[in-house]
């Protein structure tokens, strides 16, 4: 699916923050795909009438495959402010994710130690830290419970590579359509069953409290 501007969610003289469509990059890679950055760098430019460089920093990133929210900068000092609240763990963010209805537990907490290998751009799981591991902490809750499956509410405690991706499939729960970390089918768009759905903080400049949600996309089980 295409980006579209009715996917933008919020924007100032400070931030962008857009409901990204799963299938579509955020940043550049080596596939040469046209990513999410260079398309809101050139929403501004044409709504602007912008000749020069447009600053754009990146504040989140979510995987391809995964729909949401994404935030951009459109100043350095927004930038450095909302890294900083990262860090910090000031953005509460929240996933809604599809999995079998199998899954019986109502609410938890899931943490342990992520191991990134790069060269499969694949995260690994373990109970003990281990060399170049980070801990990586969320808590979930059932939502919903449809004939086959069900949806889940995460909250990231943390940001670690693949990490709701990783979890689930390390309980025995692969978010469906999520053939790298164990799913038994794909979905015809390509993407999976994870979405960035809300986020909440306190705008860097304005000091305002801010609150976004995002919609899933309009098809398949997400629409049940």
């Amino acid at each position: 699916m295409a980006f579209q501007d009715s996917d933008i969610l919020f924007e100032d003289n400070h931030l962008i923050i857009v409901n990204k469509p799963c299938g579509l990059l955020v940043q550049g890679d080596k596939t040469g795909d046209v990513p999410l950055l260079e398309v809101i760098r050139k929403y501004i430019k044409d709504k602007y009438d912008k000749k020069g460089n447009v600053f754009l920093g990146l504040v989140n990133r979510i995987d391809r495959p995964t729909s949401g929210i994404v935030i951009f900068a459109k100043t350095s000092k927004a930038l450095s402010r909302m890294n900083e609240k990262l860090k910090n763990r000031e953005i509460k963010k929240i996933y809604w994710l599809i999995i079998s209805n199998k899954f019986e537990s109502k609410e938890g907490i899931l943490e342990g130690w992520f191991k990134k290998n790069n060269n499969k751009n694949k995260s690994f799981f373990s109970t003990k830290e281990n060399d170049n591991s980070k801990f990586g902490s969320l808590t979930y809750k059932k939502i919903q419970t449809l004939e086959k499956y069900c949806k889940i509410q995460v909250e990231l405690i943390t940001g670690r590579h693949h990490q709701i991706r990783c979890n689930f499939s390390e309980i025995g729960y692969p978010i469906l359509g999520d053939l790298k970390y164990g799913s038994k089918r794909s979905n015809k768009d390509g993407g999976i069953y994870l979405h960035s759905r809300e986020i909440d903080f306190i705008h860097p400049v304005s000091k305002e409290k801010i609150n976004i949600k995002a919609k899933p996309p309009a098809k398949g089980l997400w629409v049940i």
